[in-house]
């Protein structure tokens, strides 16, 4: 059974990614609220640099916790990627938050389940294998 929030269209104002899109409204179907208890496209370490920043998908202050989406695509594809997703793993730990990493795969097979575990600090993506 394909979940509901796989099944809605994406707003033509979204401007991330169609699983971004997914996690963003299962956080809300959860009781989330946008700008509250999350934000999204947070900036760490000054964001999207040639050199040193990036951009955590989901902050959830109050369980300091951070979740990014991973395409298989732009995250997996080489080993430059993977060391990168590695080091913004290691910056938001060093800013006191834990980044749980859910496959796209996952979160179009089923948002509810995958971000519900992410939630929980239970990362299932192939990050662990790095």
């Amino acid at each position: 059974m394909v979940a509901e929030a796989t099944r809605a269209a994406l707003p033509s104002s979204w401007s991330g990614s169609k699983p971004e899109y997914y996690v963003y409204q299962t956080l809300i179907k959860l009781g989330y609220k946008p700008g509250l208890d999350f934000t999204y496209q947070s900036a760490l370490a000054g964001g999207r640099l040639e050199y040193g920043g990036a951009v955590l998908d989901f902050v959830v202050p109050s369980l300091r916790l951070a979740i990014n989406v991973q395409s298989v695509y732009y995250h997996y594809a080489d080993t430059s990627a993977k060391r990168r997703d590695a080091m913004v793993r290691a910056m938001a730990n060093g800013q006191g938050l834990r980044l749980v990493y859910i496959d796209e795969e996952d979160v179009l097979r089923n948002p509810l389940y995958y971000t519900k575990e992410a939630l929980a600090g239970r990362d299932y993506s192939l990050m662990q294998e790095i």
